[in-house]
């Protein structure tokens, strides 16, 4: 029996107000990172009108101008000017940081222990399809590919209209599990009073979402550009950004599940990055090698403890092997303790500000160590014959 269904990811641009605050975060835990590696940061950021709030906890030996850091990223989104009511060279900024609890430090710490123990308890998953050459949905690879193709427009003075807030959303459809054809396109630009809505989007069509989505375009495609017809005022100008209010877009689309932990802000002590990266990692080799068309990976952690408490593997069907067999494939491949993935992934470094827009997965950057798939090889033995 044939089975059809329509699916659907979002977005959001580096000038969106949460990614603006994600950004931020992280650019934060670089700075303390590129003079301490051993710094532990959990940094939080709101922004509204033209004012900034950082607030967390932060044990490190580095010494960094929080402010500073903060204007120049705001002002290297685009927010560099009074007209957008947001302007990181004179925007209001509030600090309010004290060091990390030595009631987690003591669980976390190695010192007199063997092996370093979980930042906090948690869960967190990971996941790769063979769908798309990232290995992500295709839903969610083509609405960051939209707004990457609309960022570099922007920047490069090709699209002079538009500004830094942005979303985009892609609607397949799918038959039998497989995507057929891009059903519709949502993409909502910042731009310019004096650019009249026809042009801005036939521009936004023509130069943007049909490079990037080409054949998977066909006549029956419905778009829906600015669909309130107008979007002069945005940013945090328009809407209250909060980091961490958009895992969702930083991982997989909705295609799969979420622990409901953020990484922005968090330096990879903390499970809810470190180990999310992990079990990225794992899934696209596991997939890449041929093992799954799909599989979902969680880990379980408690605070202070080193092991993971479960793993689980879901692959909907679509393994070669049985789960049971990959769950021994991963724990002899793979590290799992944090100390071993930090090590493993070479976290300590940084690399994270840039992972704070357009999602932290699929992105061929070498930096980004948790997409390798140097694994593949080492897996591919376990194919049956």
């Amino acid at each position: 029996m044939t089975t059809s269904y329509l699916f659907t990811s979002e977005s959001v641009g580096e000038g969106h107000p949460d990614k603006v605050c994600d950004q931020i975060s992280d650019a934060l835990l670089d700075a303390y990172l590129a003079q301490d590696k051993e710094s532990r940061i959990a940094l939080e950021c709101f922004a509204k009108n033209n004012e900034v709030t950082i607030g967390g906890e932060v044990s490190s030996f580095a010494e960094i101008d929080v402010a500073q850091i903060v204007r120049k990223t705001i002002c290297e989104i685009g927010y560099d000017r009074d007209e957008l009511q947001f302007n990181g060279n004179n925007c209001k900024i509030n600090i309010n940081i004290s060091r990390q609890s030595s009631d987690i430090a003591q669980g976390v710490d190695e010192k007199d222990k063997k092996e370093q123990g979980a930042g906090d308890q948690g869960i967190m998953f990971g996941y790769a399809t063979n769908e798309s050459e990232d290995y992500l949905p295709l839903t969610l690879s083509l609405s960051h590919k939209i707004l990457l193709k609309l960022s570099k427009l922007r920047r490069e003075g090709k699209l002079p209209f538009i500004r830094p807030d942005a979303k985009s959303q892609v609607t397949f459809a799918y038959q039998d599990g497989k995507p057929r054809r891009v059903d519709a396109v949502v993409l909502s630009a910042q731009h310019s009073p004096d650019i009249s809505l026809d042009e801005l989007r036939k521009s936004l069509i023509e130069e943007v979402i049909q490079p990037v989505c080409g054949s998977w375009l066909d006549s029956n495609t419905k778009y829906f550009i600015n669909p309130t017809g107008r979007f002069v005022l945005g940013g945090p100008a328009a809407d209250t950004g909060l980091t961490g209010r958009k895992i969702i877009v930083d991982t997989y689309g909705g295609a799969a599940r979420h622990g409901g932990g953020c990484f922005s802000g968090k330096d990879p002590s903390k499970v809810d990055r470190s180990a999310a990266y992990i079990t990225r990692y794992i899934a696209k080799n596991i997939v890449a090698s041929g093992i799954a068309e799909k599989c979902e990976v969680q880990l379980a952690y408690a605070i202070g403890i080193a092991a993971p408490v479960s793993l689980y593997v879901n692959c909907f069907g679509t393994s070669k092997i049985p789960e049971s067999k990959i769950i021994e494939i991963i724990r002899k491949h793979f590290p799992l303790k944090p100390a071993e993935i930090i090590k493993h992934l070479n976290l300590k470094r940084p690399i994270y500000k840039k992972t704070a827009s357009y999602g932290h997965f699929g992105r061929s950057d070498p930096d980004f160590t948790w997409e390798k798939l140097d694994k593949v090889n080492e897996l591919k033995k376990y194919l049956p014959s």
